[in-house]
Formats: structure tokens, C-alpha cells, sequence
């Protein structure tokens, strides 16, 4: 029966279980995985790996999401949203593992929250505490600079999940071997683009090379590992992203090839004592995304439906 007087009754659960107001979902995101994490690794090593990968995602995700209702066609809106849903799963998965294996690095909200663990690193933490990479971050831009930043972080990020596969932790190898398959298509949707764009009319072509200058020297970053992520490449667990450049540059170039582009050649984007998105230090982007991704959430910490 519906209660024609509590138009938000029948949302809750039949067991009257209350759920958080702002969660992605409310299954266990690691049921029926072997989350045993192997005795020889580092579990504060792990949860920043994942944390790291999975703010990729997320914030990856809410930049793709703001297309929504401003792509160029339906079609793009559609496709542009269908990926950013493909990379809010990574995310959520990612996070909860990382949570998991520390639950230190869960944001403190009340000993009665109600939040889920991946849901309180996603809208409880600051700017700082985000390990993401800063071309994640950028603002979108036009549609080429979108292309251009989904072909860089896709091709990457597909890469990595590739050796991933073979993890010796049992969740990250669950989540790549899931995510070879979406990033692919990810990666091979921004590559027509690419082509499309460069090879198309004067004002697309320009628009691709503009978006390539600018975005480029972001991607000597996706390059330079962490402390965390060598030691757990020595363990088997993760990838150092040094081994990734020669196969990320090969594929980049060829789309560039078959879109008659050219990879900018210039200064990189520096770091600060050695700092960069890995490690904290992002751009005024994220602030303001994080403030609107964020408010409501903060606003309610503990808010029901």
C-alpha cells in the first residue's frame, strides 16, 4: 500500500532500514570477493594506492557528469554520462578497498553516522586529502579539451588496470579485469573523436590543437610514481607507472597520427617541493568542484531517506 501522506515512505527499504541520503548505493560493493589482502603487504601502502586510483575515478566522473544536459548531441550526452557512470563504479569499489584495508583513512563524522565508509571519503574529505591526478581535476572546457583529457586519462588508466589484472591483492585484480573492459570502450569513443575533430572542419581542428597544448603538459604527472606505488609494484600488487610511458605514447601516437595531430612539444606542469596531485597538491579546479560535489551531502551529514 502507499501512504498517499509520506510521499517519501515507500523509498525505504521493506525492513525500515534507513539508508544515507547520498550514497551511490547500499550493497556491499566487495561482496563475494576474497578481500584477504596478502600478509607481506603494506595495508596503509594498499589504501592510498586505491584511494589514489579511485579519486581518478570519481573525480574523472563528476567532471564527465556536468556534460549532462550540455553535450553537442543527445547521442554525446548520453555516452559522455554512460562513462562517468562506468568510472563512479571504479570509484566506489576502489574507495571501499581502501577503506577496508585502513579504516584510518576514513573521515571521522559521528559514532552514529550512518554514511558508508566509500561514501564518507567521497563527501567528507578536503581538497588535500584527494590523491588524485590534476588533469583529472581541470575544468571540461570545450568538447575537444573533454576528448582530449578522456584519450590521455583512458589510455592510462587502461594501461594500468592491464597489469592490473594480475594483482596479487584479489580485489584489485576483480576490479581491472572488470575495468579493461569499460575503459576500452572509453578509450576507443575519445580515440573517433579524436579523429573526427582533427580531421574535420578548420575550427575543429584548431579547437583539438588548442586542447592539446593546454592539456598536455598535465600528462608528465600520470608518469611519476609514488613511494606507495613502487613498494607495492615490488609486491606484485600495483604498477609502477614508469613502465606504462612507451605503451601509452605508442597508442597516443597513433590516434594522434590517424587524427593529423601532433604531440605538443613544451614545458611540463611543475610540482611544489616535489608535490603533486599524488600527493595533495591540486589546482583552484578542485576546490570548487569538490564545494558543489560536497554541499549538500555536508550540509546533511546524517540525513535518511
Amino acid at each position: 500500500m502507499i501512504d498517499h501522506d509520506n510521499a517519501y515512505g515507500d523509498l525505504v527499504d521493506e525492513d525500515n532500514h534507513g539508508q544515507w541520503a547520498f550514497g551511490t548505493g547500499f550493497d556491499d560493493p566487495l561482496a563475494g570477493v576474497d578481500t584477504t589482502v596478502p600478509d607481506d603487504v603494506d595495508l596503509g601502502a594498499l589504501a592510498r594506492y586505491c584511494l589514489s586510483l579511485g579519486d581518478d575515478a570519481l573525480i574523472s566522473s563528476h567532471r564527465l557528469s556536468e556534460w549532462c544536459t550540455r553535450a553537442p548531441e543527445l547521442e554525446e550526452e548520453m555516452a559522455l554520462a554512460n562513462i562517468g557512470l562506468d568510472l563512479l563504479g571504479q570509484a566506489r569499489l576502489l574507495l571501499a578497498r581502501a577503506a577496508a584495508a585502513d579504516p584510518g583513512v576514513v573521515p571521522f563524522i559521528s559514532d552514529s553516522s550512518p554514511v558508508p565508509a566509500e561514501d564518507a571519503l567521497a563527501f567528507f574529505r578536503t581538497d588535500a586529502q584527494f590523491r588524485c591526478v590534476r588533469l583529472c581535476e581541470l575544468e571540461n572546457g570545450d568538447f575537444a579539451e573533454t576528448v582530449v583529457r578522456t584519450l590521455v586519462l583512458t589510455t592510462w588508466r587502461l594501461a594500468i588496470f592491464s597489469h592490473l589484472r594480475e594483482s596479487r591483492d584479489p580485489v584489485l585484480a576483480a576490479v581491472a579485469t572488470k575495468g579493461v573492459k569499460e575503459l576500452t570502450y572509453h578509450r576507443d569513443y575519445a580515440a573517433r573523436w579524436a579523429v573526427v575533430l582533427g580531421c574535420g572542419t578548420d575550427e575543429s581542428r584548431r579547437r583539438m590543437r588548442t586542447a592539446l597544448e593546454f592539456l598536455w603538459p598535465y600528462t608528465a604527472e600520470l608518469f611519476v610514481p609514488t613511494e606507495d606505488e613502487l613498494a607495492l609494484a615490488d609486491a606484485g600488487v600495483g604498477v609502477d607507472p614508469r613502465t606504462l610511458r612507451e605503451e601509452f605514447d605508442n597508442v597516443i601516437g597513433q590516434v594522434l597520427y590517424a587524427a593529423e595531430l601532433q604531440v605538443p612539444h613544451g614545458p611540463t606542469v611543475g610540482t611544489v617541493g616535489g608535490r603533486a596531485g599524488r600527493r595533495g597538491l591540486h589546482t583552484g579546479a578542485l576546490s570548487l568542484l569538490l564545494a558543489e560535489m560536497q554541499s549538500v551531502a555536508r550540509a546533511h551529514p546524517d540525513g535518511l531517506w
